[in-house]
């Protein structure tokens, strides 16, 4: 652990290909300023659970039903979050609303990344493929990925980020996914961890 980086948690439900993201730029130097030392999972047994292990970072699990209350599910976050030092979270694929309290206490210390061109096809509802389907239905020529500030309002945050892809008319929801995460989500999201990490060390 490097005393002069900022200490990042990273925030998942599920695979974690956004913080495979992370931890290979921060192998590869794209991420200098920071470094993640905590991965927490608010689902038993997710994958990026074992991707943390392989990089050797700290891994838990918090999940709402153990914890027995939203309330307490965030006191449990907020206990392991500053147990650890942590300066800045990093929601990836994470499916969980946070409390606007949650949300208040880390002000501008949250991110999140997004799999459209934000204001299009986000808010309640948009995760996952629904927010691809969502893009083909309405038949955009361009989407793409942004990363934001988390604020009380699901992806209404400031934006750090953007980054536009194009949509192909042979594309399928799948194809679309993954043609924004490896152009857009997997460049943006360690680019934004580094630039605030810098920020956040220079302070």
């Amino acid at each position: 652990m490097n005393n002069n980086k900022t200490k990042v948690a990273v925030l998942v439900s599920g695979g974690g290909t956004n913080l495979q993201a992370i931890l290979d730029a921060e192998k590869t130097g794209i991420i200098k300023s920071g470094e993640v030392v905590l991965v927490v999972s608010n689902k038993t047994g997710a994958f990026a659970l074992e991707r943390a292990a392989k990089a050797g970072v700290k891994g838990v699990t918090i999940t709402r039903k153990a914890a027995g209350s939203q309330e307490a599910f965030e006191e449990q976050l907020t206990k392991t979050l500053e147990e650890t030092g942590i300066q800045l979270i990093v929601l990836a694929g994470f499916m969980s609303i946070l409390s606007p309290e949650f949300i208040k206490r880390w002000d501008r210390k949250i991110i999140n990344v997004h799999p459209s061109l934000i204001p299009s096809f986000c808010g309640q509802g948009f995760y996952g493929l629904k927010v691809h389907e969502a893009a083909l239905a309405k038949g955009v020529k361009v989407s793409g990925a942004t990363v934001h500030y988390v604020n009380e309002i699901p992806d209404g945050g400031e934006i750090i980020f953007q980054k536009a892809v194009r949509v192909y008319p042979n594309d399928t929801p799948e194809k679309l996914q993954l043609r924004i995460m490896k152009q857009a989500e997997w460049k943006l999201l360690p680019a934004a961890v580094e630039k605030l990490s810098a920020e956040i060390i220079s302070k």
